[in-house]
């Protein structure tokens, strides 16, 4: 009896040792605002979702295009904007980071929207 709750404790532990409200433990308290700021908006189209990436020997933070003319954004960890990627009026983003594509590696995704 007593192993089965020791079990029952370490597991729970873990779990909300590893994410908070899905997001990965780590996650820069700014990026997790700035999630927070899109569960208040109406649902995306395409739904929102927030990618982690190496880019430049930094970890950077990246959100897709939504519907229409809205550029993507890629920030730092303290949520300063790098750049637009893509998306915009031309859909090639704003030109600051012309091989974000081609550059970024170890992809992670941090967050979707999974509203419906």
């Amino acid at each position: 009896m007593k192993t089965k709750y020791s079990i029952l404790i370490i597991i729970v532990l873990f779990l909300i040792g590893c994410e908070k409200d899905g997001v990965p433990k780590g996650t820069p308290d700014c990026i997790e605002r700035t999630i927070e700021g899109i569960k208040d908006d109406p649902i995306w189209n395409p739904p929102a979702k927030v990618f982690s990436y190496l880019y430049k020997g930094k970890v950077v933070y990246y959100i897709p295009q939504r519907c229409c003319d809205i550029p993507s954004i890629l920030m730092d960890g303290e949520c300063n904007i790098i750049c637009s990627p893509d998306g915009g009026i031309s859909g090639t983003g704003d030109g600051k980071c012309p091989d974000f594509f081609t550059s970024r590696s170890n992809e992670k995704l941090i967050w979707e929207d999974l509203r419906m």
